[in-house]
């Protein structure tokens, strides 16, 4: 027997093994879970397990695009920020030159991550007012909805009114 097929034959018996072993193991009875099925194959007894969970797909996002964008944004630059306070701070410890402009840049970093959570905020209220449904008299949102409204009517009766012309006289040279 060549290396090759020493090295094949081992993998074949690991697999067999683990294979083996998964079916005689007991499940976790710590876990709970739904309840397993069972089915016979060959004499020996497997046990098919139900997943924990089932995915299923949002209906729609938590956040609207631009708000989800700038929350993003606003995330990124926080991580940024602690990572350069704590960088300021070890520098700091260890007596380095690079803590002063560390921690000026921290400071700056703050103000920019402040702007961020300002920007994801105002982007929200602004999101909310053109697009949500509030439901305060001063609202542009209902302003801007009953203008739609207004204009899908216009529209439809247009085609409507489109539909009746090319529908009396099709097909006719004259009155008969």
């Amino acid at each position: 027997m060549g290396t090759a097929e020493r090295h094949r034959a081992s993998e074949e018996s690991v697999a067999g093994r683990s294979v083996v072993r998964q079916v005689r193991e007991a499940p976790d009875r710590d876990i709970p879970g739904p309840a397993r099925t069972s089915e016979r194959t060959r004499g020996e007894q497997l046990e098919i397990a139900r997943p924990l969970w089932v995915e299923e797909p949002a209906r729609r996002h938590p956040l609207p695009d631009p708000v989800r964008t700038a929350a993003v944004r606003a995330i990124i630059v926080i991580a940024v920020t602690l990572i350069e306070a704590m960088v300021a701070f070890l520098c700091t410890l260890a007596g380095s030159w690079l803590a002063f402009p560390m921690v000026i840049s921290g400071v700056a970093s703050t103000v920019l991550a402040t702007w961020a959570v300002v920007d994801v905020w105002v982007t929200r209220q602004v999101w909310n007012q053109r697009n949500g449904v509030v439901s305060e008299p001063s609202s542009t949102a209902r302003t801007l909805r009953r203008e739609r409204r207004a204009r899908r009517r216009q529209e439809r009766a247009a085609v409507r009114a489109q539909g009746r012309i090319r529908g009396r006289g099709a097909g006719q040279l004259s009155h008969s």
